[in-house]
């Protein structure tokens, strides 16, 4: 066991107004399982980039171990996978036994090993470079997005895996899969980095805690500052109308006692300044108040109603790229209402469905194939590699209002910074939360979603679960975050 410090860690892009990181200090044990957990754009990959020495920084970070980062840059992709195993993991011959143990424990057949890596699937290939890197002694993990190429199968395997190793960084969206493995947890919030032992399931349970407290605080002393402002103006104002009254009136005879009436002026000008430094004590305890409350506004969905009970059908349907079968034999229904999850390998054709059902002419198709009449179809795919320019030509091209496209970007915790960037600047889950926005400003009566979570930060997540469980939109979907699979999925369908 040894410690990573960081101190005063103080970091900005260049040409950026904010820094990332001010003055930031903490303590990571090399022995934790820690989960890294933070609003999509809060600096989760631009600090583990730090940690391995990628930029200039003020202040220290100090360790005595080697740090990794995953997923890590192949030199040869046309190599084995078992050379890249023992190229990174510094491993000779006689160390094939522990290859043997991560891969039986990754639920990966020993014949992967001799394909070259540029063969293997997405997943087969995230396997491999974890292996490479737990094998790697003396490293501290870091570990950036691992199950983005998993399904939900493997999503469990890779967390159970996770559970058995230690000393590691984990930067991952999905609540079960992070429940499962760490044991603490690392949130960037508005205005602070925190560390506490548990999962997020705990942390979240706590900020919410924390966040009902403040606010209840927060409404106490605005109170408590409006009584108080009275009370020091009534108290101000009877003070000077009692100290008027020592001069007595011109035509009353009578002398007043001043000595007691100016005893009881300064008595209630005493009261006057007690209670003003009351509230400026207030306002500076509220001041201090909800600094990391997380905007998570409601969001809104405007879906149409068809006539028709069934929207579409597909019986014995087979799908072609070219010759090349994708899926074949695919039979159901979608209902109005209905909230169906594809379920499935990677590979199994849930995504080459969704392109189809889209229209995607370059995808052909034996088998019957219904759909109403009139049917809008709202649309997000897997892939944002096609966004450029910035926001409002975005908007513009796709037809959409930009007032309420950007309105709904700001309630997922875009700055308005973010509205004069261009798109291809944005980060992953930024320009999924882009896509996600035009979805929901289109009116369709059925929506598509390619794995619309990708990159998305938690808390946006459970937005989105709010959303669909409030209004109740029809939605076809593949998404591997099993809960929120198993939170708004009425049907579940396996390819």
């Amino acid at each position: 066991m040894s410690m990573i410090s960081i101190q005063n860690l103080t970091f900005g892009y260049d040409g950026s107004y904010d820094n990332v990181f001010e003055n930031v200090s903490f303590q990571i044990d090399t022995d934790w399982k820690l989960g890294f957990a933070g609003r999509n754009g809060r600096g989760k990959t631009t600090f583990l980039k730090l940690l391995m020495g990628k930029y200039e920084y003020r202040g220290t970070i100090s360790s005595n171990i080697d740090f990794e980062y995953f997923p890590f840059e192949v030199n040869d992709r046309t190599h084995f996978a078992i050379d890249t195993i023992k190229e990174k993991a510094h491993l000779e011959d006689y160390d094939y036994w522990k290859i043997q143990k991560e891969l039986s424990f990754l639920d990966i057949d020993e014949e992967v090993l001799y394909r070259p890596f540029n063969s293997l699937s997405g997943g087969e290939q995230a396997k491999i470079l974890l292996v490479s890197l737990f094998l790697k002694e003396n490293s501290f993990l870091l570990i950036d997005e691992p199950t983005n190429h998993l399904d939900i199968k493997g999503r469990e395997i890779v967390s159970n895996y996770f559970k058995s190793k230690k000393g590691f960084i984990l930067v991952s969206h999905d609540r079960n899969f992070l429940d499962n493995c760490i044991d603490h947890i690392l949130s960037i919030n508005k205005t602070n980095i925190e560390i506490q032992k548990g999962n997020f399931l705990s942390w979240y349970e706590n900020k919410q805690r924390q966040d009902n407290f403040e606010m209840a605080k927060n409404e106490k002393l605005k109170k408590d500052i409006e009584r108080l402002d009275c009370s020091a103006k009534q108290s101000a104002g009877w003070s000077n109308k009692v100290e008027k009254s020592k001069h007595g009136t011109r035509n009353s005879g009578l002398r007043p006692d001043r000595g007691y009436i100016g005893h009881k002026a300064a008595k209630m000008m005493k009261r006057s300044k007690n209670a003003e430094a009351m509230k400026q004590s207030a306002i500076e305890e509220k001041s201090n108040l909800l600094k990391n409350i997380e905007s998570a506004s409601e969001l809104k969905i405007h879906f149409l109603k068809h006539t028709s009970t069934r929207l579409l059908s597909l019986k014995g349907i087979s799908l072609f790229y070219g010759s090349k079968e994708i899926c074949s034999n695919i039979s159901f229904e979608v209902n109005q209402d209905d909230r169906i999850a594809l379920y499935g390998k990677n590979g199994c054709g849930k995504s080459t469905i969704l392109k189809f059902i889209n229209g995607n002419d370059k995808i052909k198709s034996t088998g019957n194939f219904e759909k109403v009449s009139n049917l809008k179809i709202s649309y997000v795919s897997q892939d944002t590699s096609h966004l450029t320019g910035n926001l409002s030509d975005f908007a513009k091209s796709e037809n959409i209002d930009e007032s309420l496209f950007k309105t709904i970007l700001r309630k997922l915790d875009f700055s308005r910074t973010q509205f004069e960037k261009y798109i291809s600047d944005f980060s992953g889950g930024q320009k999924k939360k882009v896509l996600i926005a035009k979805s929901l400003c289109e009116q369709a009566h059925l929506y598509l979603w390619d794995e619309p979570l990708n990159f998305i930060d938690i808390l946006s997540r459970i937005q989105i679960e709010d959303l669909i469980l409030k209004f109740k939109p029809t939605i076809l979907f593949v998404e591997h975050d099993k809960t929120f699979s198993e939170k708004i999925a009425t049907k579940i369908l396996k390819i």
